[in-house]
Formats: structure tokens, C-alpha cells, sequence
């Protein structure tokens, strides 16, 4: 119940920011080119609160429905305007304003990511020193010679502090299918070179987990020890009468040392009855159990419901990243304006269907990662923030139409043929980008569910 509650609240209030940041950028601009506006919305559907400014009587809403927003602008397509407020109106402005008028919700989502990422990075964000803990075989990394033991020190030439301080970079450098070099100091204390050979990762490999699944590199860390952290609720474990605090130290007569073990022996036992030794409060006790079947990338595993006590890092294990003012304002750039291009990228290769669509996210994942952020702290929740506002950025800027993209692309027509698109054209524009939306939001949400169900 409380992870329910805390992906609520935190999906509410991260959206609820990202929202008003956008629709802030609409109002603000319209404002200071002389745009009457009527409306200030965060929300959609029935008001829950409405102030009215002073300033042209303005009304502030918050409504039910926590997925959007608006700014309304006096606008003769909409409603009749006095003759006396027609310069007010939006539809009467000249092309560059409604140009920047539209532009500036994407930018403020800019905007707020530049100023999150600062924030961050002048803080400090927490890591785990880049040390690698295991090498998967066949796997890139193993040929391009990493060893266990090594500590990552430079990538491509740029000073390494931390397992993710150059993730992103990697992520860039997979799409464009480069050879990275590697600088490392072996388990041995000798400097040597290793290589990251990405033009062998196939575009469908690209995913979240680049430098784990697709490069084959894991970080060091202590082996989590056999103690059951938690139970999922109507799980096998659950129905067996596992409980927190249980340690494993058997499964089938096998001796058990880590939770990685746990994990290998239950996987390929799905709907095959399995013998757990345990012991709770000093006392050894026998549980059988029936793993149930699940599908994770295509494959059938077994899985019992049982989670591991949070791992605790070794302090030697843990570095802070943290920037000057000056060098976090550049850090911060370059992290907004190269998500922003991966954001883009990755779209565009879903589109050619060199990218699994699966890596779209929609409501339900945000909220899930909204929650876990929320959870960790405030500095890993800015960095979710961030990350989500400049992808509302990229996606508004999309050229569909009823989306800021779609109207930039009509003033371009209207640039280009001097003068408005016909009133029957932009019907069947947002009628087109009503259809392209919804089938882009169902695509999310499948994503989403079938996510929930693995």
C-alpha cells in the first residue's frame, strides 16, 4: 500500500510541476507579447480550486484529471471578441508571435531541466566507484578484454568517477556505433587500455540497461546476503508462509551463499515444487513452494514473490560527484541537450523499427519510477524530473497536429504559402493528431501493463 500511495503522490506532483512548467512558458510569453489570457489551467475536467487575477481577470484553475493542462487566449476562432480587445487576441498576432507563443512551452521544459540538472550537480549526486565486479561472457566487454577487478578511469578520454557518471554518454556513442577506448587500473595496479566496441551492439539493443545487457559490464558490489527483505502479498512465498527476516540457506539440498544463487535456482523452476531450508529466530524449518510461470523478455522464468533486505554499500565503495556553479551550468547544458537529441533519436528509430517500441513508457511507469525516486530522495527525484520534462519537450515538439509541433508546422505552411491553412485543413489536422496520439498513448499503456504483469 505505501509503494501505491508514494507512486500516486510522487506521479501527482512531478506531473503537477511539469505541467505547470510547460503552461507557465504559453502564459508568460503571451503575456509580455500583449495576449489577452482567460485561462490558466493545470489539469483538465471539473475545477477543484479557481482564483481570478487581477490582470485582466485571468482565471487560475487546478482541475480533477492530473494529466495535462492549458492556457486559453483570447481568440476569435474560439468565441466572439469585443472590437475593442482584437489586437488582444491571439489569432490576430503576427506569425513570429504565435511562433513564440507556442514555441515556449517545449523551451520552459528546457529550461527546467537546465536548472534541475544544475541544481543536482551542484549538490552532488551519490554513485559507486567504477570497479568492475563481473565481465559477461561473449559478451562486448569480455572482448574487448575487461577483467574483473578493473576500475574504469577514463571513457573515450573523459575522466571517470563513478559506474554512471558517463552512461548517457554511452548511450549517444551506441547510436552512432563507435569503438570507445577504455583507460583502467587492473586488479594488478598497472594502467592498461581496454576497448568498448559498440559498432557489434545491434539499434535493438538499446535500452536502459546499455551498459549491463547490451556491453555486458557489472559493477562491483558486496553479494547480497540470503535474508528476505519482503514478501509480495498473494505470491507463492506468501502463500507458503515465508516471511521477512527469513534466511535462506537451502533450496533443493543445495547450499545457498548469495541472493544471485536464490535467484539462478528458482528461475528455471517454474510450476515445479521446490523444497526451501530456512531459518527465522534461530530455528531451522523446511517450506515447499510452487515458483509461479512469468514472461520476462520472452522467456519463461519462475518466480516465488521474495525480495532481498536492501543492500547496504560499503563506504570505500561510495564517491560524490559534485560540480562548481559555473561547471555544473555547462555539465547541466550538455546533459539537457543530449537527452534531448537521445530522446529524439530513439524515437526516430522506433519509427523505422530499429528500436523495440517497448521502450516507450507511458503514465503507469512514470508513476512506478516517480514513486521510487520520491522514496530515495529529493536529488534522484529532481534528476526523474529532468528527465521526464525534457522528454515532454521533444514530444511536443513532435509535428502532429494538437500537439505545439504540429501548430509550429502549420504557421510553416502559413509562412510558406502567405496565409492561413483553411478551417477544413486544420480540422482534419487535429483530427489526424488525435488518432496518432491515441494510438501512441494505448502503445504506452500496453507497454506499461504488460511491464506490471512481468
Amino acid at each position: 500500500m505505501s509503494e501505491l500511495l508514494y507512486s500516486i503522490g510522487g506521479f501527482v506532483v512531478a506531473l503537477g510541476i511539469l505541467v505547470t512548467v510547460h503552461e507557465f512558458g504559453h502564459f508568460w510569453v503571451a503575456r509580455r507579447l500583449g495576449v489577452k489570457v482567460l485561462r490558466f489551467s493545470v489539469g483538465f475536467g471539473r475545477p477543484l480550486w479557481i482564483r481570478r487575477g487581477k490582470q485582466d481577470g485571468t482565471e487560475y484553475v487546478v482541475a480533477a484529471i492530473p494529466l495535462g493542462g492549458y492556457v486559453k487566449m483570447l481568440d476569435e476562432n474560439e468565441e466572439e471578441v469585443p472590437q475593442q480587445e482584437l489586437h488582444r487576441a491571439f489569432n490576430r498576432q503576427p506569425l513570429w508571435k504565435r511562433v513564440a507563443i507556442v514555441l515556449a512551452g517545449p523551451m520552459f521544459n528546457f529550461l527546467f531541466a537546465i536548472l534541475a540538472y544544475w541544481i543536482v550537480f551542484v549538490a552532488g549526486v551519490d554513485g559507486i566507484k567504477p570497479v568492475v565486479g563481473r565481465v559477461i561472457e561473449n559478451s562486448i566487454a569480455q572482448q574487448g578484454g575487461f577483467q574483473v577487478g578493473d576500475e574504469i578511469i577514463t571513457i573515450d578520454g573523459k575522466p571517470n568517477r563513478s559506474w554512471d557518471e558517463h552512461r548517457l554518454y554511452l548511450f549517444n556513442q551506441a547510436f552512432k556505433q563507435r569503438q570507445i577506448p577504455v583507460e583502467v587500473v587492473a586488479a594488478d595496479g598497472a594502467r592498461q587500455t581496454r576497448e568498448i566496441d559498440l559498432r557489434r551492439l545491434p539499434l535493438s539493443e538499446i535500452n536502459s540497461a546499455l551498459l549491463e545487457r547490451g556491453i555486458g559490464l557489472m559493477g562491483y558490489i558486496p553479494e547480497v546476503k540470503t535474508i528476505i527483505g519482503r514478501v509480495q502479498a498473494n505470491s507463492p512465498a506468501d502463500a507458503a508462509g515465508l516471511r521477512a527476516a527469513d534466511r535462506i540457506v537451502s533450496i533443493n539440498g543445495q547450499p545457498i551463499g548469495s541472493w544471485l544463487e536464490v535467484v539462478k535456482l528458482i528461475q528455471p523452476l517454474g510450476g515445479k515444487m521446490i523444497r526451501m531450508e530456512v531459518v527465522r529466530a534461530g530455528q531451522s524449518m523446511s517450506v515447499d513452494i510452487v515458483p509461479e510461470r512469468i514472461q520476462v523478455d520472452g522467456r519463461e522464468i519462475g518466480r516465488v514473490g521474495i525480495e532481498p533486505t536492501p543492500l547496504e554499500i560499503p563506504q570505500e565503495l561510495r564517491v560524490k560527484i559534485r560540480y562548481g556553479p559555473a561547471e555544473a551550468m555547462i555539465t547541466s547544458l550538455q546533459s539537457t541537450w543530449t537527452m534531448s537529441i537521445l530522446t529524439l533519436k530513439m524515437l526516430v528509430k522506433i519509427v523505422q523499427l530499429e528500436v523495440s517500441a517497448k521502450n516507450i513508457s507511458g503514465p503507469l511507469t512514470i508513476a512506478q519510477y516517480a514513486g521510487h525516486t520520491v522514496r530515495i530522495g529529493f536529488v534522484q527525484f529532481l534528476i526523474f524530473l529532468a528527465v521526464v520534462s525534457i522528454s515532454l519537450g521533444v514530444l511536443n515538439l513532435l509535428p502532429i497536429p494538437i500537439l505545439d509541433g504540429g501548430h509550429l508546422l502549420y504557421y510553416l505552411v502559413e509562412a510558406i504559402k502567405g496565409g492561413p491553412l483553411s478551417k477544413e485543413a486544420l480540422a482534419w489536422g487535429q483530427q489526424v493528431g488525435i488518432v496518432l496520439l491515441f494510438a501512441l498513448m494505448s502503445l504506452a499503456f500496453y507497454n506499461d501493463i504488460v511491464r506490471l504483469l512481468q
